[in-house]
């Protein structure tokens, strides 16, 4: 039983330091390869060595390979998946709506950055924490209302209402700390630095 662990810790031990070796072991390859190279060539022609002439060779190397990767294969690529995505109906719709979501939390166009409480029942105090999401609504003929998402409590969903602007209250609080006080029930806390 405990040879079986440590054969499995061994083998978890290759898999997270295989990918770095490997990684490193080809750096170094092509690092010495072509210093040794270019060394020759120099020492051929110029009758001197360059020192670190390798370093930099293998830094332009590293960018023109990153640059072919990117152009050549990477957004031709995507491109491509993107098309399939399009022609298929119903896959489309999710992927779209699950890609703005995520766009949503970490893209640049960043959605949950303004948290604010909302007045949900004006005969009471009752309020609810949530996040503008759009503040122009002329598209559907409203203009002193805005979008505020309300997530839901231990659950990766929410609800989407139109709120009259007076009856919001900015917040200045981080909104990654409110977003997480919302969803956990209120039970993290706030994080005071």
């Amino acid at each position: 039983m405990i040879i079986k662990k440590l054969v499995n810790y061994f083998l978890q031990g290759i898999l997270y330091i295989a990918p770095l070796g490997i990684t490193a072991y080809i750096i170094y390859s092509v690092f010495t390869f072509m210093d040794g190279l270019l060394q020759e060539q120099l020492v051929k022609f110029f009758g001197t060595e360059i020192p670190g002439l390798g370093v930099l060779t293998l830094i332009i190397f590293l960018i023109i390979v990153g640059f072919i990767g990117r152009t050549i294969i990477a957004d031709p690529l995507k491109l491509l998946f993107k098309k399939i995505i399009e022609r298929v109906p119903l896959l489309n719709f999710v992927y779209t709506a699950i890609n703005d979501l995520f766009k949503a939390f970490v893209g640049k166009e960043k959605k949950f950055n303004q948290p604010v409480l909302v007045k949900v029942n004006l005969n009471s105090d009752l309020e609810k924490l949530g996040f503008i999401t759009e503040e122009n609504l002329e598209m559907l003929g409203e203009k002193d209302k805005v979008a505020v998402y309300f997530p839901h409590s231990y659950n990766f969903s929410g609800e989407l209402f139109i709120v009259p602007k007076e009856n919001i209250k900015f917040i200045e609080m981080n909104s990654s700390d409110v977003m997480k006080f919302v969803v956990s029930a209120g039970l993290t806390g706030w994080d005071k630095k």
